[in-house]
Parts: structure tokens; sequence; C-alpha cells
């Protein structure tokens, strides 16, 4: 009897083009394909089906994806035999057997992303894979005023990458916050979006930077959504300092909906 699963991945990108397959390239997808088929021993190949794209050397805390398997294997068997299988840059952190109308891609409504910016002078040998990096002085008062800015639905046609076949580009966002972590010498970004464009958080991130660094006022995301000039935004951060953070279904959604309309 055929099983459809969910599961919830969490990856360092560093080693990886992105998640989806690519002809001569690892991906996260590949990776989990191979070891998923190689469990099954099944005629068929197995396709995982992905709730989005993450780029090259973009990570993950909670990617989800769905997979059919032909044989009945328990959740619980089904997450120590991929993790048993799977190379120490990936892992499965939570797998459940789901109804077969569940698609991973399809029923995600909303995603949650976390950027992580080094304040280090020099880049810290140890982050270079894991933050951005920006040593210039920050306000980070002026950058909380900002995020105010980026709450709301709004044509994101100034943070949009070129390459991207998105025919709208009209994004609601949910959430967005800015904190320090001192211990750690890190400014950490949240946001969450009903969906983000190609390299939209990345180039959000850039934007807010030079908010904070007294290169553009602080109210300068009311002007680039009026312009909707990719160029006018200029910047984008490192993928390295980008985190999928979370995923969202059903009931999370309507609440994340509510939450957003409180805060606008």
């Amino acid at each position: 009897m055929t099983s459809r699963y969910k599961i919830t991945i969490a990856y360092d990108g560093t080693r990886f083009a992105g998640f989806q397959s690519q002809p001569k390239q690892r991906t996260v997808q590949s990776v989990l394909e191979q070891a998923l088929n190689k469990m099954s021993k099944f005629d068929e190949y197995i396709t995982i089906f992905g709730s989005g794209r993450t780029d090259s050397g973009v990570h993950a805390l909670g990617q989800v994806a769905h997979f059919d398997f032909p044989h009945d294997m328990p959740a619980d068997a089904m997450l120590r035999g991929l993790n048993s299988m799977l190379p120490l840059d990936i892992e499965i952190v939570d797998c459940q057997i789901v109804p077969q109308t569940f698609h991973a891609r399809y029923e995600a409504h909303a995603k949650r992303y976390m950027y992580r910016v080094s304040r280090s002078w020099f880049i810290d040998p140890f982050k270079r894979f894991y933050t951005g990096h920006y040593k210039y002085p920050l306000d980070i008062e002026r950058i909380k005023q900002a995020m105010g800015d980026v709450v709301g639905t709004h044509d994101f046609s100034s943070f949009v990458a070129s390459g991207s076949q998105t025919k709208s580009h009209v994004r609601t966002i949910y959430e967005a916050t800015v904190r320090e972590d001192q211990a750690n010498n890190e400014v950490i970004f949240e946001f969450c979006g009903n969906g983000f464009l190609y390299n939209q958080v990345r180039i959000m991130v850039a934007t807010l930077l030079e908010i904070g660094n007294k290169r553009r006022p602080v109210h300068d995301f009311l002007r680039l959504y009026e312009v909707k000039d990719r160029n006018q935004a200029r910047e984008t951060a490192p993928a390295s300092g980008l985190y999928l953070k979370e995923v969202y279904y059903g009931q999370q959604v309507q609440q994340l909906e509510k939450k957003g309309h409180l805060q606008n």
C-alpha cells in the first residue's frame, strides 16, 4: 500500500546548488531522492515535492516536502531510515503520514525566513558560510521604524531579482522583525509572509541595512513600492545568511492572516 509522507528538513546549504534538482549538480532534492530510492528498491522512481526552492548557499531549518512510498512503514521508522542514509549536512527533523491529497507546495500558504548578519569588523572564518556581513555603523531604531513599512500587502517589484517568471509581484508580509544578538555580535531579521519573490528577502535586508547606516531615508520602502524599479533597491545580501525557518499550512495560516490584519 502506497503512503504519502510529509517530511520537515533541516540542511546546511553551503555545499548544495539549491533545493531543486539540476543536471550534474548536488542539490537537496537529488540527495534526498537518492536515499529514498535506495531504501525503496522499487522499479518506479520516487520523486520528492518541496514546498518551494531555496537557492545555492541558502540554509533551511524547516523546509517541507512530501513523497509517496510504495511500502507500509511507520513514520518514525521512515525518519530513522532516511537519516541513517543521508549525509551530515541534511537531517529529517519530522516525519508524518498524511492524506493522499496533501501537497507540500500547493498547500503551503505562508513561509518564515530568518537572515543573520555578522557585525564583526572582519569576516569571521567560522561564520562566513552561515551569516551575511556588515561592518558599518547601524542604527537599529531606524531599521525597526522601516520594518513597519514592510508589513502589509505591497507590490515588491523593486525587490525581485531579474530572472523571476512570476507575473504578480504583490505579496503580503504578516510579520517583520529585527533584533540584536549581542552575545554573538549579530543582527537577526525575520520575515513571515504569504509568499516571497526571487531574492526578495535578501534585497529587503540589504535595503534595511542601508537605512540603518543612514544611506537611505527611514521610509524609503514606501518610495520603492511606488517606483517599481529593481535598480533603485541596489544591493542583494549574500545567500549565506538566509534560512528558511518554517512553512505554514492550514489553520496556522489563518492565525497569521489575523495577526497581520491586526498589525495593519
